[in-house]
């Protein structure tokens, strides 16, 4: 009874190996060939990958890519681009033929699912002078030249009658290198080479080929496929019959790694959550510290730009200070702010209006200490009432004086009088300034007259009253 027990269980974890086995035949890479990784499609053996994209890994361990009529080793896999090259036949030492003229070059089977890249530069050597008619580059300017100069394997087809290149791609040299007797006997190939750059910098010799995109999986029943992620199904596109193992809802074929995957969209919050958070987060805080430094700068360019206005304007004030106490009077001239001035004239009323002149509007003002002055108010953007205002305390009052008459100041001139004098030596003292831009206009002497006589004509009712 246990024997049989036993028997039966062994039985069904062979079947079950079994199973799996035949499953995973078609869609799992092959072993390491030698030091070179064989990733899905390629394949080596009937029981990996998908043997419509057949290599052969040799007992040597390296791995062969197959033509019609000959084999070349692969150099180099990219599965991602879906690409890998081979090593092209070499030169017969001492001559200038290749190894396989013999079979007419490099010809892939166009049912295969490979063919050339337009990557490929291909040199040509030792032609016959019928290329000449051909698309390919066989003048005196192209690399030819300078490959068979250059390279030791080459020197014997410097001979030869032509030389010339080409690059690949064109759809009647996708799938073939050609030497002949009726064309050329020997070649070489680069990948994405540089024809501006010296020989010795060129690459090592290759070929590369592309294999197309492989689709799912043959199967024949569904025990072939993974009843978790496929179902085994006709191809519609094929006319042999073939069934595979196509992606159940929400999947999609990886044709690099030879699985179905799951569908990422992002619409599931399951499946990007984080990293949608992650994002968020990121983008949050690149948008705030970029915000702070923005705040920041121009924050730091009103500052400095507030600091200079103040600073010019403490300059303008200590300048005019001085300007003011040049004189050197008994009293100091002091500078009173905007406020302080309107409010002795209340807000330049108009009762306290004393006259009008060609500088401006000449108002009366009382200070806070009971103080009686006199108030000019420049015309807004005539800098020579400003520059007057200046100029008449700078002129010492004793030489404004020496200019009026003797006879009037011991004539028993008033104060009224005198100070009226004084006004108008200004005004004239303006008429001779040397710089013509400074010099009141005709116009405006005018008014300043009439402006200084309206204010001795205010000061007579005033002290009549």
């Amino acid at each position: 009874m246990e024997s049989s027990t036993t028997r039966l269980l062994l039985v069904t974890v062979a079947l079950l190996l079994l199973t799996c086995a035949t499953h995973v035949m078609s869609a799992t890479p092959c072993p390491r060939c030698g030091n070179t990784t064989v990733p899905f499609p390629l394949s080596t053996a009937a029981t990996c990958g998908d043997p419509s994209y057949k290599v052969r890994c040799t007992s040597s361990g390296t791995l062969m890519f197959d033509t019609l009529n000959n084999s070349y080793p692969i150099e180099s896999i990219n599965p991602k681009t879906q690409r890998f090259v081979i090593r092209p036949a070499p030169i017969i030492p001492n001559t200038c033929v290749s190894t396989d003229k013999v079979h007419q070059g490099i010809q892939l089977n166009n049912t295969l699912p490979f063919n050339i890249t337009s990557s490929n530069t291909i040199v040509y050597l030792n032609c016959t002078l019928t290329l000449l008619q051909s698309p390919l580059n066989c003048s005196s300017a192209s690399v030819c030249h300078a490959y068979i100069n250059a390279t030791a394997s080459a020197s014997a087809c410097q001979a030869g009658p032509l030389c010339c290149t080409y690059r690949t791609g064109g759809s009647s040299n996708s799938y073939m290198i050609r030497v002949r007797d009726s064309g050329c006997s020997a070649y070489s190939s680069f990948v994405n080479l540089d024809p501006g750059s010296p020989v010795n910098r060129w690459p090592q010799p290759g070929l590369e080929i592309q294999w197309l995109s492989p689709k799912e999986t043959v199967c024949g029943s569904q025990g072939d496929c993974d009843a978790a992620t496929s179902t085994c199904g006709p191809d519609t596109s094929s006319a042999n019959g073939i069934k595979r193992c196509f992606c159940n809802s929400g999947l999609v074929w990886d044709a690099i790694q030879g699985v179905c995957t799951q569908r990422i969209t992002c619409q599931n919050p399951d499946d990007c959550n984080d990293s949608t958070n992650k994002t968020a987060l990121i983008a949050g805080l690149i948008c705030g510290i970029g915000g702070v430094l923005i705040i920041a700068t121009i924050a730091v360019l009103f500052y400095k730009r507030n600091k200079r206005i103040r600073e010019a304007q403490e300059r303008l004030a200590k300048e005019r200070e001085g300007i003011l106490n040049v004189s050197g009077g008994s009293r100091a001239a002091k500078l009173f702010s905007g406020k302080e001035i309107k409010k002795a004239t209340k807000d330049f009323s108009s009762d306290r209006l004393l006259g009008v002149g060609g500088y401006g509007e000449v108002y009366k003002g009382i200070l806070e200490d009971g103080t009686v002055v006199a108030v000019k108010c420049a015309k807004l953007g005539n800098a020579k009432g400003t520059d007057q205002v200046l100029n008449e305390r700078m002129v010492e009052e004793e030489k404004l004086m020496d200019v009026i008459d003797p006879m009037l100041k011991s004539g028993g001139a008033t104060t009224i009088e005198l100070e009226t004098m004084k006004a108008l030596t200004f005004l004239a003292l303006g008429c001779l300034e040397e710089k013509r831009q400074n010099r009141p206009s005709m116009k405006e002497v005018a008014e300043e007259i009439e402006y200084i006589i309206s204010i001795a004509s205010a000061k007579e009712v005033v002290v009549e009253k």
